[in-house]
């Protein structure tokens, strides 16, 4: 038996979990120690309750995505909108250097889902499943080279083994993120931030004010925006063109780019749409970008996206995973873990930056950038702002890091065939 929630009911059970996780984060000194994002808190608990449900009466249940998708839409065109290229040449080295650490994860990643997949006997392709395809690019990612690997290389069920990785992924990526970064941030012997610097950190900001500046968007979700109708309905406009540009890009590259491995995410779409549209509003019209709203609208959707995500984590499924498939993901978490402490954080520069942008990777090297910028919004909420991270993360994570993935797959499914 299966219970289906309209779009209508999974809006509210998205929001019932977000205001649980808050409640658990508030409450549980573990969830605080670890950093763990409100979403996931709640989450977990959610997936939880619904797989006791499954298991005692045998129901299953389905939230309809079409909210999540575009609750994800919304987030990664948030990016986009706020990414003038006066930020993107403020990346500088470190943008290149970080790029080139992810670009050489993945190759990790592929490496060793391949290596274990062959040493169980399995597919080597299943390595791939398991490892960049699902772990860097996420549920869109693994939904776009599913059937593809069922059509062309007969590897039946590719598709839902891939979208359970995913889901496994961002899972994982949302719990060890804060953790690796906490015991990174205790060697260097920094401290938590007071109880008057945190509420430093909320403070109103005027927007008539022309000193405030705003390059800290999404370090602090909770600060309080001043925002007008008028405002929020000119970005909820900016938001819509993107998203409409998402939609026809989304089905030119589907007719025209798919037989090259091209077929991008429409989420990529979305957030070129927001960087096209941000720099010729800027440039062009000389235009003042309200990007307090773009970060409240961005930062809500980020929240909703996590939640429902976590809604449709059936955890039967994962149990019902092969043994080998099961112990590839554990290893790959593993995997995570030591190459963000030992390569992301030491050739970032050892520094409190590179202990959140380790968060960070931890975020979309096993699950999606919406996990990175929540792991390291724990992160910066408990021990201070980092500028250089929400700088580069969001940018790599969104932006390049699934160039450099369609590539390294490419090469490895040649390789493979």
């Amino acid at each position: 038996m299966e219970w289906v929630f309209n779009s209508y009911y999974t809006l509210i059970a998205a929001t019932v979990v977000l205001l649980v996780g808050r409640l658990m984060v508030a409450k549980i000194k573990f969830l605080q120690d670890f950093n763990i994002p409100e979403p996931v808190a709640g989450g977990l608990v959610a997936a939880a309750i619904l797989y006791a449900l499954h298991a005692i009466y045998g129901v299953s249940f389905k939230f309809e995505k079409p909210l999540q998708d575009a609750f994800m839409l919304i987030f990664f065109t948030s990016i986009g909108l706020s990414a003038d290229f006066s930020r993107l040449k403020a990346g500088g080295l470190p943008l290149v250097v970080f790029t080139a650490i992810v670009g050489s994860f993945i190759m990790v990643q592929n490496a060793v889902g391949v290596g274990l997949a062959s040493l169980f006997g399995l597919d080597p392709l299943i390595g791939l499943i398991t490892g960049s395809v699902t772990l860097t690019g996420g549920h869109g990612t693994a939904g776009a080279w599913g059937p593809d690997f069922e059509k062309n290389f007969g590897l039946t069920g590719a598709t839902g083994l891939g979208l359970a990785a995913a889901t496994f992924g961002l899972v994982a990526g949302g719990l060890i993120g804060g953790p690796v970064a906490r015991r990174l941030i205790n060697k260097m012997g920094r401290k938590p931030l007071d109880e008057a610097a945190v509420k430093a950190q909320a403070a109103v900001y005027d927007d008539d004010d022309p000193g405030k500046s705003t390059d800290d968007l999404f370090e602090h979700p909770e600060q309080t925006r001043l925002i007008t109708a008028n405002s929020a309905v000119e970005t909820l406009a900016m938001f819509a063109a993107c998203l409409a540009f998402a939609e026809i890009m989304d089905g030119f590259d589907s007719e025209y780019l798919k037989p090259f491995y091209l077929d991008l995410p429409k989420f990529v779409w979305a957030l070129f749409g927001g960087v096209i549209l941000r720099n010729i509003l800027t440039s062009v019209f000389k235009f003042n970008m309200f990007d307090r709203a773009i970060d409240v609208f961005g930062n809500a959707s980020l929240s909703l996206f996590l939640a429902m995500a976590l809604l449709n984590l059936k955890l039967w499924e994962l149990t019902g995973l092969a043994g080998p498939v099961t112990v590839i993901l554990l290893v790959q978490t593993v995997v995570m873990m030591l190459y963000a402490t030992f390569v992301t954080y030491v050739l970032m520069g050892r520094n409190y930056d590179s202990a959140v942008l380790a968060a960070g990777h931890c975020g979309f090297g096993l699950g999606a950038t919406p996990t990175a910028v929540a792991n390291m919004q724990s992160v910066t909420e408990r021990f201070g702002p980092s500028h250089k991270a929400f700088l580069i993360v969001p940018m790599v994570g969104a932006f390049f890091v699934d160039f450099i993935n369609v590539f390294i797959l490419t090469g490895f499914v040649n390789f493979l065939k």
